[in-house]
């Protein structure tokens, strides 16, 4: 108990620091929709105040899971994959990877959401399991490739070659929704859990390349629900599928105000529960056969994982209720104006801000920049992030209201990333595919995806076909961007080596005179 009490003490200073940091990551969003109401989208005063209380549990939840996903989910991950490392028999590490994979996909609460946003085409479990049957089956993939030491770009090209081809044969309504499923899957709860795996395992090799092989896996289990949900679109072929309408609570005073957040209370406390009580369970069993912990790191573990869940449960009931009606109400707004064409800038400063608000980004970065001894710094990283989503939310919205087809901006975006792999180093290009992933998480599947639906609704476009596809382009630009940095990170390596060496060359020749 003792211990437990100096923990929390000891947590309380980082919990400030966190909670910092995502008041300044949710600020700039809360400011641009502020901005957006008091001008051209007046809203009611109900839902005005919604979305303010809303962002509060944003940052609060925030800052609580990143330091849960600090001292529980990461460690977790890690364990885990030593653990099933040391076995050294793939029996036994292929049935526990895909039941991994499955388990923290259909625990993954951007997958709910996105799920929900469908009505009436397909059944919600349906659609979760064969999404996390497509992880499971990729995460099984993506250990097989750091055992036997494949490069990932092979990999790369081989499965979104086999994507496009099989884009040719699904129905057009199930395209966007099946490279949206790619993207909604790597969110808050799968990132840490499966990029510390990577890390866990990759650990256990001593070799040079065991560092870069670590990452990657966030990006081949991002392929696995695309492939699943163009089989289930090739299997019901629907013509058109329904979207969910996102309600506004009726707030009319502050009681009702607090009413509506604490009725929505239950159903988070129950969802996030049953996300992280397979990961839990997980570990305990491995605790059981694996090496033994410390009594002291058992208990951070389980301090964490207190963390993780009120963090989740408070971001998660912020998100929907303040945060998702307010961004379909915008973007139907905005759709129905005169000038609708505004949406392409505001979506772009809504795009470069929004990314700095997603939980697994601040995983990511952290992650990358204790791997690589900061030699690829935060802001860089995110810097990146930022700019690559800015133009995909921008492009995004730009094709609803031109009724562009996603494959003409998809093919020759992913041709760019994956020619990228042959000149950038192998580090960049796993960063890179893994940031596509995490880039397009709760605040865009809660926020973006619902603006984009409500903007494709007032003009008058499909939404299967036009509406649907934002979470994709997020995911697809940052494979570009991290990668551009890479380039230019080796260009200047290349230079500096090109520097020294003449001076190396002069001091060689007056040694042999």
């Amino acid at each position: 108990m003792k211990k437990r009490v100096s923990f929390i003490k000891q947590d309380r200073t980082i919990i400030s620091e966190k909670v910092k940091e995502a008041f300044s990551s949710v600020l700039p969003i809360t400011l641009i929709v502020l901005v957006l109401c008091f001008t051209i989208i007046p809203i009611e005063s109900g839902v005005f105040l919604s979305f303010i209380l809303g962002a509060v549990f944003v940052i609060v939840g925030m800052g609580l899971f990143t330091l849960g996903a600090d001292t529980a989910m990461t460690p977790i991950g890690e364990y885990v994959g030593t653990t099933v490392m040391r076995t050294k028999k793939l029996w036994i590490i292929i049935p526990i990877c895909f039941l991994v994979g499955v388990l923290i996909t259909i625990s993954e609460p951007d997958l709910q959401v996105l799920a929900t946003q469908l009505a009436n085409t397909i059944n919600n479990w349906t659609l979760i399991i064969a999404i996390g049957v497509g992880v499971g089956v990729f995460l099984v993939i993506a250990f097989l490739r750091i055992v036997l030491k494949i490069k990932l770009s092979y990999l790369l090209i081989i499965f979104y070659t086999a994507v496009f081809v099989l884009a040719f044969f699904v129905p057009q309504t199930f395209i966007p929704l099946a490279f949206d499923s790619g993207g909604v899957t790597t969110g808050p709860m799968s990132v840490p859990f499966i990029i510390a795996i990577g890390t866990g395992v990759a650990s256990m090799r001593s070799d040079k390349s065991a560092e870069t092989d670590g990452f990657g896996l966030t990006a081949l289990c991002s392929i696995g629900p695309i492939l699943s949900v163009m089989i289930l679109g090739i299997i019901y072929k629907p013509e058109n599928f329904e979207v969910s309408a996102n309600v506004f609570a009726n707030v009319g005073d502050s009681r009702e105000l607090v009413y509506a957040f604490a009725k929505q209370l239950p159903h988070y406390l129950m969802e996030v529960g049953i996300a992280l009580l397979p990961i839990v369970a997980f570990f305990f069993i491995f605790k059981l056969f694996g090496q033994k912990i410390s009594s002291a790191e058992l208990v951070r573990i389980i301090i964490g994982v207190l963390y993780t869940y009120l963090g989740l449960v408070l971001f998660l009931l912020g998100v929907n209720v303040g945060f998702l009606p307010v961004g379909s109400y915008l973007g139907s707004s905005i759709g129905g104006l005169d000038f609708n064409w505004i949406i392409v800038p505001i979506g772009m400063v809504i795009g470069y801000f929004v990314v700095a608000a997603e939980p697994a980004v601040h995983v990511l970065t952290k992650q990358v920049y204790e791997i690589t001894s900061g030699a690829i710094p935060k802001k860089a990283l995110r810097f990146s992030l930022m700019i690559g989503v800015a133009v995909s939310v921008g492009l995004a919205m730009l094709r609803i209201l031109l009724h562009i087809p996603i494959l003409y901006f998809l093919v020759p975006g992913y041709l760019i990333a994956i020619v990228l792999t042959f000149v950038v180093p192998d580090i960049f290009t796993a960063i890179a595919f893994d940031s596509g992933g995490v880039a397009s998480g709760a605040m865009t599947a809660s926020f973006l995806l619902p603006l984009a639906l409500g903007v494709c609704s007032a003009v008058g476009g499909n939404v299967a076909t036009e509406g649907f596809g934002v979470v994709a382009m997020v995911a697809m630009t940052p494979l570009i961007t991290i990668q551009i940095l890479g380039l230019v990170y080796k260009l200047k390596t290349q230079k500096l080596k090109a520097k020294e060496q003449p001076a190396l060359d002069f001091a060689d020749d007056e040694i042999i005179e």
